[in-house]
């Protein structure tokens, strides 16, 4: 009999009936208990970065609904704010970041650092791995190079991209090292996930959708195969990379990945 969570085994190729469930936005404002809990934080960052706090929202939809995997509560702007930018989130508007107009801006704290300060969202993935069934998997997720610099760029989200776009057309090495020094960041960010507990990683790309196709590949596809490739030299025990995105890639030999 197969122990391994349902998740795990699909990914794995087998076929499972029933199919396993969960679902991404599972944890949030549509539970009362988890309104209450968020009330407890002086602010977002707080809740996230307060392991006792994420961990009990990332549990709250699995037991109240038994999905057969939770997905850790964070945020994928929390690597921006260990790299030295400002990032609050303000009610009925959401994430404001401070802009950067080079990609030196973000190279003031080593990408190696800023993922060791991310040490609460560890603590976060060791207590909810602890606490799981042994048949429910956990997924640790990041944002993806282009929609975590879209914000560092942009300041903020749902923008029609113009200035990103700029960076595209205009100073495309500027681009590329910008997502380089984010895909190194949370690659590192990933495979510390991974070492907590975590059976499987999410890239979560928002801002994807609508990229002329050369953009789409040098600014989602190439970023993050070279984010998986740093994962499977940081930590060979990762197999698995869920990608949240709009075509479905192969990224490197026999990973999975799914659109």
């Amino acid at each position: 009999m197969n122990t391994k969570p349902k998740l795990i085994q699909v990914l794995e190729g087998q076929v499972v009936s029933p199919p396993p469930v969960w679902m991404m936005r599972q944890a949030g404002r549509h539970l009362p208990e988890y309104l209450e809990l968020r009330a407890r934080a002086k602010n977002f960052l707080d809740f996230c970065y307060t392991p006792s706090m994420a961990a009990e929202a990332t549990l709250q939809p699995v037991r109240r609904y038994g999905m057969d995997a939770a997905i850790l509560f964070a945020d994928i702007l929390l690597i921006l704010d260990t790299m030295g930018l400002s990032v609050r989130f303000e009610k009925g508007v959401g994430p404001i970041v401070q802009q950067i107009d080079t990609a030196a801006d973000l190279a003031k704290v080593t990408p190696q650092n800023a993922a060791d300060r991310l040490s609460p969202v560890y603590e976060t993935v060791a207590r909810v791995k602890s606490a799981l069934p042994d048949d429910t998997a956990l997924i640790g997720f990041a944002g993806s190079p282009w929609t975590v610099g879209l914000y560092a760029i942009e300041g903020r989200g749902k923008t029609d991209k113009s200035l990103a776009l700029r960076w595209a057309h205009g100073k495309p090495d500027e681009l590329a090292n910008m997502l380089d020094l984010i895909s190194e960041a949370t690659a590192h960010y990933m495979a510390a996930q991974v070492e907590a507990g975590a059976d499987a990683l999410m890239l979560f790309d928002s801002w994807a959708e609508g990229l002329p196709n050369n953009i789409f590949r040098e600014v989602i596809i190439a970023p993050t195969k070279k984010l998986v490739a740093r994962l499977n030299w940081t930590a060979g025990v990762v197999r698995h990379c869920v990608a949240l995105a709009f075509y479905l890639v192969q990224i490197g030999d026999s990973r999975h990945v799914l659109a």
